[in-house]
């Protein structure tokens, strides 16, 4: 379900904008797109969610960064939260039935708390350090993903300095999905690069089983 997790940024795109990203990323087989973007306006948001609400539509999960308005506004199937957003227990009680709330933790304690208050997946976040989330701090490992793992029973993704060399490590370490920005984001070919990263995927999920 959250195999492989697209955030999109369009300073990082090479050129794309935010649904151009999302339209070549689903056709190479990514399972969640998530809209990601600090600097526009509300009314700029709620209109390029729409727009990626209808390219994901039956292909893919959509989710929208922090904003659990626009996630509503839009029809989206989720939103992702971060450590100083809206809590997720209040954030369950203004979403419909079905909808999706994730939220990113950086230690065992956070994600137990995170599904307590109704979480439905936790993204340990960063997993390595990365320059595509300045803010994101000091890369918390493979040992916080495998202590998390073992604390929750929800879905466990990561992000965070991920890219092909890497993914398959993280998968037999216990992540349920990987969530990328640049590994495919950047890509000269983003369709060919969310092809690879969901192979890869696949086949260190066969190997676990």
């Amino acid at each position: 379900m959250y195999d492989l997790y697209v955030v999109t940024d369009e300073k990082l795109s090479r050129g794309l904008t935010h649904a151009e990203i999302a339209r070549r990323a689903v056709a190479g087989g990514a399972d969640v797109i998530q809209l990601r973007d600090k600097d526009k306006s509300s009314r700029e948001l709620y209109e390029i969610a729409c727009e990626m609400r209808e390219i994901c539509r039956g292909r893919a999960l959509f989710f929208v960064n922090d904003r659990l308005d626009i996630a509503l506004a839009a029809g989206a199937d989720g939103v992702h939260l971060g450590q100083d957003d809206l809590p997720v227990d209040a954030a369950r009680r203004l979403a419909p039935q079905n909808f999706l709330i994730g939220i990113s933790v950086g230690n065992a304690d956070e994600a137990a708390v995170a599904k307590s208050a109704g979480a439905d997946y936790v993204a340990v976040s960063p997993v390595f350090s990365t320059p595509s989330k300045t803010n994101a701090g000091i890369g918390h490992g493979i040992s916080a993903i495998q202590e998390i793992r073992a604390a929750v029973n929800c879905p466990v993704i990561g992000i965070g300095g991920i890219n092909a060399d890497n993914a398959a490590e993280l998968i037999e370490a216990g992540l349920d999905g990987i969530a990328v920005i640049s590994a495919v984001v950047s890509a000269p070919d983003v369709t060919a690069a969310a092809q690879n990263l969901s192979a890869i995927i696949r086949d260190a999920k066969e190997l676990r089983a």
